[in-house]
């Protein structure tokens, strides 16, 4: 399916499952209206949600915003990735019974966004901004990923508590992974040193 279809397959199906929330449970309407219906687009609500996490008085949200919106004009594989890895969780997380959950309550979904802003930081010299993400991320999510870590679409990290990606790590597209995992280092001071996970 090209990206294009499923992308507003995915926000059509997400807006439905919004309105249903807020007909069925309306003390978190006001929630669901500032986290979806509010926007017209899946990727701006990835980031609002991601920004909204990571919000800090000294680096407020709407920084995160701003900055996230240029990573996302510099790079449309980043919102593909949003989409793919969105529907990762569908196929993959018998838990989740809908795409809004994810978007709204999982942090290895937000965990995974947020690094694919500090790994765009990163390669664009930016580096303190993406390790002050990693940081705040990692506060926020208990997941650790050091932005130079390359991470493919079609993402799911399940639960996510624990889980360590070091620096030279690399995962493929298509990988699930579970809470308490470390890709750790082997060792080495220079170069290569973490491990590679290949597609599915």
């Amino acid at each position: 399916m090209a990206t294009d279809q499923l992308g507003d397959q995915l926000w059509d199906r997400i807006c439905r499952e919004a309105r249903a929330v807020v007909a069925a449970e309306p003390a978190l309407a006001s929630f669901v209206y500032a986290s979806v219906l509010a926007h017209d687009s899946l990727e701006r609500v990835v980031v609002h949600r991601v920004a909204a996490a990571l919000d800090h008085p000294e680096v407020p949200a709407e920084l995160l915003r701003l900055t996230y919106e240029q990573a996302l004009a510099g790079d449309a594989g980043i919102a593909a990735a949003f989409r793919a890895d969105l529907d990762a969780v569908d196929e993959r997380d018998p838990a989740a019974g809908k795409l809004l959950e994810p978007l709204l309550y999982f942090k290895g979904f937000a965990a995974i966004q947020a690094h694919r802003l500090a790994h765009w930081l990163w390669n664009h010299s930016r580096r303190d901004l993406a390790a002050y993400i990693q940081s705040r991320s990692s506060a926020a999510f208990g997941i650790d990923i050091h932005p130079a870590a390359r991470i493919g679409k079609g993402i799911m990290l399940d639960h996510g508590t624990g889980v360590v990606i070091g620096e030279t790590a690399v995962i493929d597209d298509e990988v699930s992974i579970l809470q308490g995992v470390t890709l750790g280092g082997t060792g080495k001071e220079h170069g290569d040193r973490h491990p590679k996970i290949r597609r599915g």
